[in-house]
């Protein structure tokens, strides 16, 4: 059974390559052949079909055949899991610095307060 955080690996490892951010950027737009997503990279169609098996994998790409022609869309559900997954850490993050920023406006105003201090 592949568990949540199993997707993530596979998700966030196919967002880890540049060249597969790419091709996810150009299906943002629309379905494209396999050969439309080679075009503009300097790889081989195997190359590019290794990246969309990686991509398949991770649930970001779905390839179907039409006759001799393999087309892909984007399957953009499992970047929403990751981005909920992100989001969480966001808030975290953000209630962290918020407390440090009143942390150090209370202890920079409390030095002021000190005799000596104009």
């Amino acid at each position: 059974m592949v568990t949540i955080e199993d997707r993530l690996d596979l998700t966030f490892a196919a967002l880890g390559d540049t060249t597969r951010r790419a091709i996810l950027a150009r299906l943002s737009v629309g379905e494209a052949t396999v050969g439309e997503l080679a075009y503009p990279f300097d790889m081989s169609r195997p190359a590019i079909s290794k990246h969309l098996r990686v991509l398949e994998d991770a649930g970001l790409v779905r390839r179907t055949r039409d006759g001799r022609v393999n087309r892909c869309r984007l399957e953009a559900e499992q970047m929403h899991v990751a981005a909920a997954w992100i989001e969480q850490y966001r808030v975290f993050w953000e209630g962290q610095l918020d407390a440090l920023a009143y942390l150090m406006a209370t202890n920079a105003s409390a030095e002021y307060d000190r005799p000596g201090w104009s």
